[in-house]
């Protein structure tokens, strides 16, 4: 069997702040820790810094008070943040520079007086954040049948912005829609559009042009490693959602030639490998990485953090190598 790595893959620049954010909060304050929801869509993530001391919950109410509280990388509600502050808990904000640009690019949006549409997947974290960061009303759409049932004036002075892990191409249409139905509408330069998002979607089309299966290591709640796979889907290629190597079904690749590998961002490349521990276990497998993206992109941790040393080695982004 040929198994193709896929370029980039994993981990991406807000997933590694974010992860490290809370290894650094437990080292430089001792656990426990609480976090405010998933740090990030990944149970063996999550896992690993719940043995280091982390604790997560789903609301502020679960916390004690006086204990450090980390929010998500994937944004809070304005709501929350000034709940933190009624009750003075101490607060570290690991949320993605990215998402962040979002809340600042909506809010400068309706300061201006637009109407504001965010394109985006209703009860995700990241959309429930954006929308509560928001200081007036955000009409929610997903696909481009939503945005003809938008209930607006059509000379309506419009901006969009969009969940970060969305691509340009999961956007083009609904974009393109509102720009039909409505005279003046705005938004974000494609460039704003997530970097890692982009970047994996496109490795994992080119990727699925040269292999037979397709496997995508992420967790069912990520929205991201989902897309990963539908895309697979839409090109033709048999695609499966996979947590860690434990989860390969041989069935998948009985008799399969070459076999693609990739794997969302909130996936540390522990499980990569794991993955191809379990296919090497079923029998001879070549292993090659296609030519890709090679991304550098990194963010800074808070101040308060930055003189405390990571403690978890094995949740940082390796080189996509075998």
């Amino acid at each position: 069997m040929r198994l193709v790595l896929a370029q980039p893959r994993g981990f991406c620049a807000g997933v590694v702040r974010a992860v490290e954010i809370v290894d650094r909060a437990i080292a430089m304050h001792g656990s426990p820790v609480y976090v405010r929801h998933e740090i990030v869509h990944n149970a063996h993530v999550v896992d690993k810094l719940k043995a280091k001391g982390a604790i997560f919950v789903e609301e502020l109410d679960e916390v004690p008070n006086g204990a450090l509280t980390v929010f998500s990388a994937h944004g809070v509600a304005r709501g929350i943040v000034d709940e933190a502050a009624r009750r003075a808990l101490p607060v570290i904000d690991a949320t993605c520079p990215l998402v962040t640009k979002v809340h600042i690019q909506g809010r400068r949006y309706a300061a201006r007086g637009r109407t504001i549409v965010l394109i985006g997947h209703a009860g995700h974290p990241e959309v429930d954040g954006t929308i509560g960061q928001i200081d007036a009303e955000v009409h929610l759409v997903s696909t481009v049948e939503d945005v003809g049932r938008l209930d607006l004036p059509l000379a309506t002075p419009l901006a969009y912005v969009t969940q970060t892990t969305l691509s340009v191409d999961d956007t083009r249409g609904v974009i393109e829609a509102l720009g039909r139905r409505f005279s003046d509408v705005v938004g974000p330069d494609i460039s704003d559009i997530c970097y890692a998002t982009q970047n994996r979607q496109t490795a994992v089309r080119d990727l699925c042009a040269a292999v037979d299966v397709l496997l995508v290591v992420g967790a069912r709640n990520s929205s991201n490693s989902n897309r990963l796979r539908e895309i697979g889907v839409e090109m033709g290629v048999p695609s499966y959602l996979i947590a860690d190597g434990a989860a390969l079904d041989p069935a998948w690749v009985a008799g399969v030639a070459t076999v693609g590998l990739t794997a969302g961002a909130s996936a540390p490349e522990e499980l990569v490998q794991g993955v191809i521990a379990a296919l090497r276990a079923l029998g001879d497998v070549e292993v090659s990485t296609m030519v890709g993206i090679e991304e550098h992109q990194s963010f800074r941790l808070p101040p308060s953090l930055e003189r405390a040393a990571p403690q978890h080695a094995d949740l940082a982004p390796v080189a996509a190598t075998v």
